[in-house]
């Protein structure tokens, strides 16, 4: 993921930072707790498109 791209989206939501989860190619708002999906490697920054994240805890 570029990183200049991540410095310029945020989430649809609440605005926020996202940041790229490299294991599940997937932005995350850490804030709401959701994923948005990467498809054909375009962000879809949509509400209606994300999903809950859960992060793995080591």
């Amino acid at each position: 993921m570029d990183s200049k791209l991540l410095e310029i989206v945020a989430c649809p939501i609440c605005q926020g930072s996202l940041t790229y989860d490299k294991t599940n190619q997937q932005l995350v708002c850490k804030f709401d707790q959701l994923a948005y999906p990467i498809k054909q490697g375009i962000p879809v920054l949509l509400a209606e498109q994300a999903v809950a994240y859960q992060q793995d805890k080591e």
